[in-house]
């Protein structure tokens, strides 16, 4: 299996970790091991890969066995964020037939952390999201895993996320503080709600206030 450090945009601060601990400790009461659950947004830029991998971070902390799945197959972040990886085989390869699921694993410096990346761009993204070879890899990843992380595009400008989250047990949306809108939020969480449950809400790029 390869192996990748992990590299986080945000600070490290207490109150970071206080916020995503508290958060992770939510999720595990909202949902069971073995969960595979989706991850998305309104729009683009509000922070579901970073969401994503700070839940599976501190889940892994929390002794869980945990895998981000990127599966944003349209424009991913998660691979560019590391530049030896911007062309690594990932989920696209996986579906197509190319390489083996173990082939394009990576392990990380966060031990029981382990990501997928998305690989190459497809021209068939949606085909090979609602595919049954892609209902199949969740089922393997579910057997492997406490808890898949799949990270996907956002609801409210691809449909790529509803196919997905419908093959999930459930959904986390996450709602960028600067740049969502109410009717667009309502929007997407009706149509994430058609899809199966919402698990919860991440309010994100909330900043600080002098009043606490």
């Amino acid at each position: 299996m390869n192996c990748v450090t992990l590299t986080l945009p945000e600070r490290d601060s207490a109150l970071l970790r206080e916020a995503y601990q508290a958060l992770c400790v939510n999720l595990l009461f909202s949902c069971q091991e073995r969960s595979v659950i989706a991850v998305t947004s309104c729009g683009k830029g509000e922070g579901t890969t970073t969401v994503s991998l700070n839940i599976a971070r501190h889940l892994a902390e929390l002794g869980k066995t945990v895998l981000v799945l990127d599966a944003d197959l349209r424009s991913s972040v998660m691979a560019e964020r590391n530049a030896a990886l911007s062309a690594a085989a990932g989920l696209t390869e996986v579906l197509n037939g190319q390489c083996s699921l173990d082939y394009c694993l990576y392990t990380t410096q966060h031990q029981k952390l382990h990501l997928l990346f998305a690989g190459a761009c497809p021209d068939n993204p949606l085909e090979l999201l609602s595919g049954s070879r892609f209902r199949m890899l969740l089922l393997e990843l579910r057997k492997q895993y406490d808890y898949v992380l799949v990270d996907t595009p956002p609801l409210g400008t691809f449909v790529d996320a509803a196919v997905i989250a419908a093959q999930c047990d459930g959904a986390i949306l996450v709602i960028g503080d600067r740049s969502a809108r109410r009717k667009q939020a309502q929007a997407v969480a009706a149509q994430l709600e058609k899809c199966g449950k919402i698990f919860g809400v991440v309010r994100n790029h909330t900043g600080t206030r002098r009043t606490g």
